[in-house]
């Protein structure tokens, strides 16, 4: 009888462990995601606690979650919506997985470290919905380490400074808007040229970047890093905005929900922006922006965005002043040597993106783009040293029609054994810029040509591909990538009396290879390396017989980002950089001159801190050692190459009807020649923005330079001569930066 028990009781515990067992039989977890709407949600982070798995949406609001068993909890957090967890039950696996967040405002629960190689742009833009971008200026600060300068009248693109370099315009970061490249190569002005005021800051949705060289899907001038902005698809609602202030400041917007139906949406956006700025010589400022976008979408068919944008700018400009003008009174801070400085530019881009799916997890993404864009500048950078009658004035010009297209073959949740998954993606592009009558002259007071130093047309081909694989398996994340690029070069110069027209042409293959380990949900850590490159201008490139046309970059960068609890993250990286040349612009001369080899090391740390539900902090700063290596010591300094910058700022919502930020920015004292014996300044500059908030009105006070600190925005150290000398002089030229200037701004939505 107790034999017959035991028997009995074992045979029982024997068919309970067998149930048990497979009841906790791993399974692949699928579903969807949208929003109460129903509308599908991309990129909504996906995260096992359980096991540690953890997975994406993609463009359909679906995904793919392996090695997941009953009883496990999944989190699925999304910026903007309430984190949602689910206790998995065999219904799941039966049925799939149904999911509707819920929106919420920003907040930095929201956002969980996953094994994405560009992890932290998901918490920079968590900034970004914190602190509205309120001017094109503020566009490329919104990368954490990455300030900007202005010297000319507003109305020029920027300069950037990114990890140790003094980038110029845009030489060594690869900036687009949607896809779309806005650098230009083989510019009058300067390699890489990239001018981003055609974008109206208010119909910027999110930015996407990444440090160093390590994205197979970015290629020339991707060295330092890449910006990316993507533009809102719809807007919610109506608006115009009005804001007025020091400096004879006036500014308009207007975004206009013109279409919204179940499948498509449709707004107008436009922006008038005048100002005389704070110099004793008016800037007579003036920029117009016009933007119309249809977005079409069929869940689980395809997308389509068409967009179509106009821009136009023109202004004069104070130039880059001597401090030893002001040291002897001839000028005041805001003053000019030549005040007839200035320029005109204008943009007008149609853009093409979409989107096929193929198949559950297969998609085929096209893009195409054409712009007609034109560029004057009058710029005065010796004044009389070459000229001491007429003055050293220059005029640069161009005419220029921009054509490109991609498409990409995305294949993902590929199984491979039981737990392991793979995704690749395959694209090919092209890229052409027709370039007509590039110009350098001399000119007097912008009305009379006196000598014309350089004239011709710039053809240039880029045609590329590249294929981007991610392996997952356990922890680990592997993303083996590599690019191929082939670039055509072909100058005619128009002054030549006989046909001269020369050409040359390169290849070049860019591997890579970053690896992520998440030891949980909370904490990645990373090792990206890879190679990049920057083109060289077709003028120079075909001049030198086609030597160092695509010199390469080499780069490595080991990090952390970490979330020890739900309101902190931190991040750390340790990177370095090695360049097999540089470029130096020549301004007067209208060429670019390679400088040499190069090495940068830095470390970069950040902070983001939902400190209470109403106030969120942060914190970026970047420290850099940068030298050329083929020149002695104490004369191998990197001229203007910052290295150390920080940037912070604090943001509060929801304190009854307001809202606001204050911002800092400090960029350190740096050598601005290669032995150290010029320094430029460094500063640090605090912003304000208050906003107050009734109904669907908004009242604002944005203050740009709050504590009215003198400082000197952008520095060179340039040999000129004024009219009174007799010999020329090496010392700083800068553009001073905007004092105390106060604007009030009044919005209504509708």
């Amino acid at each position: 009888m107790i034999y017959s028990y035991n028997r009995a009781l074992k045979l029982l515990i024997f068919i309970f462990l067998l149930i048990t067992s497979i009841n906790v039989e791993a399974q692949n977890l699928k579903g969807k995601v949208t929003d109460k709407e129903g509308a599908a949600l991309e990129n909504v982070g996906i995260f096992n606690q359980t096991s540690g798995q953890h997975s994406h949406t993609n463009l359909s609001g679906a995904f793919s979650l392996p090695s997941t068993t009953v009883n496990d909890s999944i989190y699925f957090s999304n910026l903007g919506f309430k984190t949602f967890v689910l206790v998995v039950n065999q219904n799941h696996f039966n049925e799939g997985v149904n999911i509707a967040l819920e929106e919420s405002s920003i907040n930095l629960d929201q956002v969980v470290v996953v094994s994405k190689v560009d992890a932290m742009t998901r918490f920079v833009n968590i900034d970004v919905q914190k602190d509205p971008v309120k001017s094109s200026q503020e566009i490329l600060r919104k990368v954490p380490g990455l300030l900007i300068g202005q010297h000319a009248g507003g109305g020029k693109a920027e300069q950037i400074f990114l990890r140790g370099f003094d980038i110029d315009h845009g030489t060594d970061v690869a900036i687009s808007v949607d896809g779309m490249p806005v650098n230009m190569v083989s510019h009058a002005h300067g390699q890489g040229y990239a001018d981003l005021h055609f974008v109206i800051p208010e119909t910027i949705d999110d930015i996407n970047f990444g440090k160093g060289p390590y994205y197979a899907d970015k290629g020339d001038f991707n060295t330092a890093g890449y910006v990316d902005l993507s533009l809102k698809k719809s807007v919610d609602k109506s608006m115009i905005t009005y804001e007025a202030g020091q400096f004879n400041t006036n500014r308009f917007v207007g975004l206009f929900n013109i279409l919204k139906s179940s499948k498509s949406d449709g707004y107008l956006a436009s922006e008038i922006y005048l100002t005389d700025g704070p110099f004793d010589s008016p800037q007579n400022f003036n920029r117009v922006n016009i933007l119309g976008r249809y977005h079409y979408k069929d869940i689980g068919k395809e997308e389509l965005t068409l967009t179509a944008s106009h821009f136009q700018s023109k202004w004069d400009a104070s130039g880059q002043i001597p401090q030893r003008a002001i040291d002897q009174k001839i000028i005041g801070r805001f003053g000019a040597i030549d005040d007839t400085e200035g320029g005109q530019t204008s943009r007008t881009n149609l853009m093409f993106n979409h989107t096929k799916f193929l198949g559950e997890d297969q998609f085929l993404k096209t893009r195409a783009f054409l712009s007609k864009y034109d560029f004057e500048l009058f710029s005065n950078f010796t004044f009389f040293l070459e000229d001491p009658i007429n003055g050293d004035q220059i005029r640069q010009y161009e005419d220029r029609t921009i054509m490109g297209a991609e498409t990409v073959f995305e294949q993902i949740d590929i199984t491979v054994g039981t737990d392991d998954r793979f995704k690749y993606a395959a694209g090919i592009g092209f890229r052409n810029d027709n370039v007509d009558d590039v110009t350098l002259e001399h000119t007097l007071n912008r009305k009379t040509s006196l000598e014309q130093y350089a004239f011709g047309d710039v053809d240039e081909t880029n045609i590329y591909a590249f294929l981007n694989g991610e392996y997952k398996t356990g922890n680990w994340t592997f993303n083996p990538s590599v690019r191929l690029d082939y670039f055509n070069f072909d100058y005619e110069n128009k002054l030549s009396t006989v046909y001269d027209n020369k050409s040359e042409s390169k290849a070049i293959v860019s591997p890579k290879l970053n690896t992520i380990y998440a030891v949980n949900r909370d904490w990645q850590l990373f090792l990206k390396t890879g190679m990049g490159f920057h083109s060289n201008d077709a003028r120079v490139v075909t001049a030198n017989e086609g030597r160092d046309i695509l010199p390469r970059a080499y780069g490595v960068d080991l990090g952390t980002i970490i979330k020890p609890v739900d309101k902190l993250v931190l991040n750390a990286t340790l990177w370095g950089l090695f360049l097999d040349q540089e470029f130096v612009y020549v301004g007067d001369a209208g060429i670019v001159e390679p400088s040499g080899k190069t090495r940068r090391v830095g470390v970069e740390v950040g902070a983001r801190y939902q400190m209470l539900d109403w106030l969120y902090l942060y914190s970026d700063v970047n420290y850099t050692y940068a030298r050329s290596t083929e020149e002695a010591d104490g004369l191998d300094y990197i001229p203007l190459a910052p290295d150390f910058t920080a940037v912070g700022g604090l943001s509060f919502s929801d304190i009854g009807n307001f809202s606001g930020n204050l911002n800092y920015r400090y960029l350190g004292d740096r050598a601005a020649n290669e032995d150290n014996s010029i320094v430029a300044e460094g500063y640090f500059v605090t912003d304000l923005n208050l906003n107050y908030h009734i109904k669907n009105w908004t009242v604002g006070v944005i203050v740009e330079n709050l504590f009215d600190t003198e400082w000197n925005e952008t520095q060179f150290a340039t040999e000129s001569r004024l009219f009174n000398e007799t010999a020329s002089v090496e010392e700083i030229h800068f553009t001073p930066g905007t004092p105390f200037y106060l604007r009030g701004k009044v919005s209504v939505r509708f």
